[in-house]
C-alpha cells in the first residue's frame, strides 16, 4: 500500500528535548501509528530532500486528563526520532536554535 509522505509524517515535535536533539542531528515527527520505519524513512527522505542515517520509532501512552468532575483520556501516538547523515539540515528546524 503506498501512501503519500504527507500522510506517514503527521507533524514536527517540538519540545524541549527535540529541539536539544537538533545539534547531534535528530529530528523528532509525529508519524502515523501504522507507519514503520521504511516508510517513515522514506517520507523523510522525499519531503525534506535529505538522507536519513537512522529512524528510531516509539509509541506515546495516552494521558488521562481531569476536567472539574469530568475524566478524558489523550489520544496514544506515534513518535519518530530520524537521525539524519552528514551535515544536512532541515530547514523548517533551523529558526529553533
Amino acid at each position: 500500500m503506498n501512501r503519500l509522505p504527507q500522510d506517514i509524517i503527521v507533524k514536527p515535535v517540538i519540545t524541549e528535548r527535540s529541539v536539544d536533539l537538533l545539534e547531534q542531528g535528530k529530528y523528532t515527527f509525529r508519524v502515523a501509528k501504522d507507519a514503520n520505519k521504511f516508510e517513515i524513512k522514506s517520507a523523510v527522505e522525499t519531503l525534506f530532500n535529505v538522507d536519513v542515517a537512522s529512524v528510531h520509532t516509539m509509541n506515546v501512552r495516552g494521558r488521562i486528563k481531569k476536567m472539574g468532575r469530568f475524566e478524558g483520556k489523550t489520544a496514544s501516538w506515534k513518535k519518530a526520532i530520524v537521525t539524519l547523515k552528514g551535515d544536512k539540515t532541515i530547514e523548517f528546524f533551523d529558526s529553533l536554535h
